[in-house]
């Protein structure tokens, strides 16, 4: 590899600025890659402090080598059989009344990211669908290397030729492993660009008045909801309206309140329970109703995602 610029002493090559300019579209592709938000930040960390190491300009473009190295890391990083999962890809949904179960460790779930970690507001060429939880949690199931193919084609629209050269493999290698992993990844919906606010809401309104028959209305018929780190989910307005009839007298959730945020390309918001983080609540919306709902009981989430620790009504703004 030979000495890098800023072992020669040439760091005025690059600085600080070039990489950051970087850093979403980076930390996306490490997210997809990876299935979690903090690690996909310490990916793009470890990425710089390698590229500001190694970097020459006689390489080329520092855009490819950050991402040839981002691949590489990730790679190491995803070395374990066990893949990230949700709810849904763990077990059959349940029925109402059936136990919660044992929750599973952190490093079994897709986690989450906040919209500005991963989309860049300005590419418009990356579509939302990218980020869900459910289009993050099929790429877990590609191998690696297919994993990354359809990433760098697919999403961030890489050329097959580009492709071929950041992973150090031929044209013909890298359209073979994109047609096999397009078939075995399930076809994905347009993310709606429109957030409905008034569904927003009335679902806020509803959820801290614990009004059931309101939020079931806002539920499509088969909608569904789970809870990491759980492996019980529901399917179905039915099974989820008996679910919150049933827990109703014990108000296991009065006196929550919401603050929004953004996850995944989905509104989210934090729940305060008596003032206290509790959980971070992901929504999937379409064609003006909420088709799934995936809660977070992790309060240790509120800190990334930029919400306070605590709630306090003055801290409430407007969408």
């Amino acid at each position: 590899m030979g000495d890098g610029a800023a072992d020669r002493g040439d760091r005025d090559i690059v600085d600080a600025a070039d990489f950051e300019r970087h850093r979403v579209e980076l930390t996306g592709y490490c997210y997809r890659m990876l299935g979690s938000g903090f690690e996909a930040e310490d990916a793009v960390q470890e990425t710089f402090v390698r590229a500001w190491r190694t970097y020459d300009p006689a390489r080329g473009p520092l855009r490819p080598w950050l991402f040839h190295l981002a691949t590489n890391i990730c790679l190491d990083m995803h070395r374990g059989p066990q893949r990230r999962a949700r709810a849904m890809d763990l077990a059959p949904n349940a029925t109402p009344g059936a136990d919660l179960g044992a929750p599973l460790p952190p490093d079994r779930w897709i986690q989450p990211i906040p919209d500005g970690c991963a989309l860049d507001p300005a590419d418009l060429s990356v579509a939302k669908e990218t980020i869900r939880l459910a289009f993050v949690a099929a790429l877990q199931h590609l191998p690696s290397r297919q994993r990354a193919v359809l990433i760098l084609r697919d999403v961030l629209k890489w050329s097959a030729a580009e492709t071929a050269e950041l992973l150090d493999t031929t044209v013909t290698s890298v359209n073979s492993a994109l047609q096999r992993a397009r078939a075995k990844l399930p076809p994905t919906e347009a993310a709606s660009e429109d957030v409905d606010e008034g569904l927003l809401s009335r679902y806020v309104t509803a959820f801290e008045r614990y009004d059931v028959e309101t939020l079931v209305s806002l539920l499509h018929e088969d909608a569904t909801s789970s809870m990491p780190p759980f492996t019980w989910w529901l399917r179905g307005r039915e099974h989820i309206r008996a679910v919150l009839l049933a827990a109703e007298a014990d108000a296991p959730c009065a006196g929550s309140r919401l603050l929004p945020t953004r996850a995944n390309g989905c509104p989210a918001f934090g729940q305060y329970l008596n003032g206290e983080p509790f959980a971070l609540v992901i929504l999937d919306v379409a064609d003006g109703l909420i088709t799934g709902q995936t809660t977070y009981l992790d309060p240790g989430l509120f800190p990334f995602f930029g919400l306070p620790m605590s709630f306090e009504p003055a801290l409430r703004t407007g969408r």
